[in-house]
């Protein structure tokens, strides 16, 4: 793995659009002296012999031109975002002016920044583990408070201290077997397996319950897959345009006008959904309305969420009777469209129809346990949409997926990391239900001890380093 870098990097940190500042930043051996060739303040002098931690105001000059009026930031290593000299320049923010003084420094000695190359070079230089670094990123592209939160406290380090917190305890223990094997004489191993029985015993429960945060962690992260069902001209389409506030699915009222997939993100109370307008789910000859269907049925299966809307003023039929047998080990939310009409179609069908669709996956004691919340709306009329909103914010963060300070895995890197480390201690179990000799325990353990630090960083390769990094946006 690469130590201190030896070049100077710059780039632009704000977006690339007419703002009221824009940031050009600069990290490396030669960060001051580049700055000194650019800058021009009202007194004749340095940057570089100034204190760290200070501004400077005065202009950025290509020779004896003026290009902008600046402050500038000194911060000198290691007491920096990267761990080394950095310099950011906050200039006026016209595209032209950010790009012109970028351009300026390239021509003075830096090289242009990699995406990720900052915040790469904070977790080569020690300033952030891995954990950390990958929750800049995610703190950049957070959609919503929850995810916003969840980033930043695994940017305070929680993942980094429970990781470690883990390793310690299976280091401990793999060299005292290591010690044992070196010297049989005074360290004495006999017994040691049943000890270490109930210590990974309580590292493998302490590793699932992580791994079983991941779910809640992604939909925290990447959103809620929410698919919108029902048959056609239900009012499906309607609904997505009264949960975005604007026309985006076409509505008519000619059946199946929605033949393919329409999704879109909705930022809902602090939710976020991915929601999902499919084809209306009926039997069909049509070739190109049967592809929407079996599309529509794909998503139901791989969907957080379902929205099963049920046009009130029609009866219940077959089709229906179809949506709720894909629903029913789905978290879903049913809605009675089309209240303003003359409803045929009461919360009571509802649930016997469900109970006589599934009745093969349920015992007769539960018939009356009926937990899908069901609304009366009128999606033209605008009217329980409101209830709908609050239904769905009390359906996941008031009830299963809540968020709090414990630590939430929303990384599909860091699960599987924790699933080979779960897998390791599987095997460190079954050496010591087999009565394996001792090193057979401390091979397992490093195995283990190693895919959690591939969390943290500290058993990984340049390749995935690199691959991580190269996702995040330019100038971070």
């Amino acid at each position: 793995m690469e130590g201190l870098h030896n070049t100077t990097i710059a780039a632009i940190s704000t977006a690339m659009s007419d703002a009221g500042i824009g940031i050009v930043r600069m990290s490396g051996p030669d960060a001051f002296a580049i700055a000194d060739r650019v800058y021009k303040g009202k007194r004749d002098k340095k940057l570089s012999d100034q204190q760290t931690h200070t501004i400077h105001y005065g202009y950025v000059v290509d020779k004896e031109r003026m290009i902008d009026e600046v402050l500038v930031m000194l911060m000198k290593g290691p007491h920096s975002y990267t761990g080394e000299d950095t310099v950011e320049i906050d200039c006026h923010g016209g595209v032209y002016v950010v790009k012109r003084i970028l351009e300026l420094l390239i021509e003075r000695g830096a090289r242009p920044a990699e995406p990720g190359e900052f915040t790469k070079r904070a977790f080569l230089n020690g300033k952030l583990d891995l954990s950390q670094a990958e929750a800049v990123g995610d703190l950049i592209s957070s959609r919503n408070q929850y995810a916003l939160e969840s980033s930043l406290n695994h940017l305070k380090g929680n993942i980094k201290n429970k990781i470690s917190e883990l390793r310690s305890e299976i280091i401990y223990h793999t060299a005292f077997i290591e010690s044992a094997l070196d010297d049989p004489e005074h360290i004495n191993v006999d017994g040691y397996g049943e000890k270490l029985r109930k210590c990974v015993d309580g590292l493998m429960k302490q590793i699932r319950d992580l791994i079983e945060t991941y779910d809640n962690g992604r939909m925290i992260r990447e959103g809620i897959r929410t698919v919108i069902l029902g048959k056609p001209n239900a009012g499906k389409s309607s609904l997505l345009n009264a949960l975005l506030g604007e026309e985006r699915a076409i509505v008519t009222e000619i059946a199946g006008t929605t033949r393919d997939i329409l999704e879109e993100h909705i930022n809902l109370k602090g939710i976020s959904l991915n929601v999902i307008d499919t084809a209306g789910i009926r039997d069909t000859e049509d070739v190109v309305e049967k592809i929407g269907v079996e599309r529509a049925r794909d998503y139901a299966e791989r969907a957080d969420l379902i929205l099963y809307v049920i046009d009130a003023s029609m009866p219940l039929d077959d089709n229906d009777r179809k949506i709720l047998q894909i629903i029913q080990k789905k978290k879903s939310v049913i809605l009675l469209n089309k209240s303003d009409l003359d409803v045929v179609v009461q919360e009571e069908d509802v649930k016997n129809e469900y109970f006589a669709s599934n009745l093969s996956e349920y015992k007769e004691e539960y018939l009356e346990d009926f937990h899908i919340p069901v609304i009366s709306v009128s999606v033209k009329e605008n009217k329980g949409i409101y209830v709908l909103k609050s239904t769905l914010n009390h359906l996941f963060y008031a009830g299963n997926l809540s968020f709090n300070d414990e630590i939430c895995i929303t990384n599909i890197r860091h699960k599987t990391a924790l699933q080979d480390a779960f897998s390791a201690l599987e095997r460190v179990m079954e050496s010591i239900d087999s009565g394996m000799p001792e090193d057979f325990y401390s091979i397992d353990l490093l195995d283990a001890y190693e895919s959690l630090g591939s969390i943290t960083g500290e058993s990984v390769g340049e390749d995935l380093v690199n691959e991580i990094f190269c996702k995040f946006c330019m100038g971070k």
